[in-house]
Parts: structure tokens; sequence; C-alpha cells
């Protein structure tokens, strides 16, 4: 089973990126969490495969977590998905060990689909999930 971990405070942007999951990748599991200390609560009963991480949480920002998350759990793939797109924050998320990107302000859903799609190409037991989509 492949785990996704939606790390987003917008209820209805959570909703969304999850809905569109689902519509492409019926089999994943995707957990959610509203802030960082949930996400962290939930990474060890629901260890994620992928995670999705906005950077502007409450409590803890996304930056943080990312690096927390990356020094006990190295092989979690994380994606920055944000709408500060500046230098400075793509700077930061390399240094925190993120592994992409992605502005919510230039990026469209099919954007994150195809990014997912292809993590899981690469993630060798997971190139079922992709192939039963586009039969």
């Amino acid at each position: 089973m492949f785990t996704t971990m939606l790390v987003e405070d917008s209820t209805s942007l959570r909703q969304l990126v999850k809905n569109n999951l689902k519509d492409q990748f019926p089999s994943m599991d995707i957990v959610e969490a509203a802030d960082g200390v949930e996400a962290f609560r939930k990474i060890d009963s629901h260890p994620p495969n992928l995670i999705l991480m906005d950077i502007t949480l409450p409590g803890e920002n996304g930056l943080e977590l990312t690096r927390k998350i990356k020094a006990d759990y190295p092989g979690v793939i994380i994606i920055i998905l944000t709408s500060h797109d500046s230098p400075e924050y793509r700077e930061a998320a390399i240094r925190y060990k993120a592994n992409y990107f992605l502005s919510k302000g230039s990026i469209a859903t099919d954007e994150i689909i195809k990014l997912v799609k292809s993590i899981l190409i690469r993630e060798k037991g997971f190139v079922q999930m992709v192939q039963t989509i586009e039969r």
C-alpha cells in the first residue's frame, strides 16, 4: 500500500487534493493532518511514502517539520506545496531536504497528479497503481 500524507491547514485545499488523488489512484491510502503536531503524531501510526507539505501551518512551519521528518524517516518523499514561491523558500526547502517544491499559485491539480504518478513509477513496487489507472 502506498500512503500519502496531506499536511495542509486549509480544509478545502486538502479535500481538493485528496479527492483528485483518490480519483487517479483509488488504492492509495491518504492520511490528512491540519498542522505539524498532528502530522508528526500520525507518522508513526500511518508511515507515509509521500508527504504533500504546506509551509505555513499553525504551530510548527512545514520546513521545520520537513527537517524533523527527514531526520527520522529519510526515505519519505516530501513535496513542498506552498503559496510562498520565492528563491529563499526554494533554497530553504532544499536545505531542509524536501524532494520537490511546487507553488500553489502556478500549479494545477493535474501537475500534482503528474508528479505523484512519476514518483509511483520510480517506486518500483507501485508501478501497478499507475498501470491500472492508465487502462
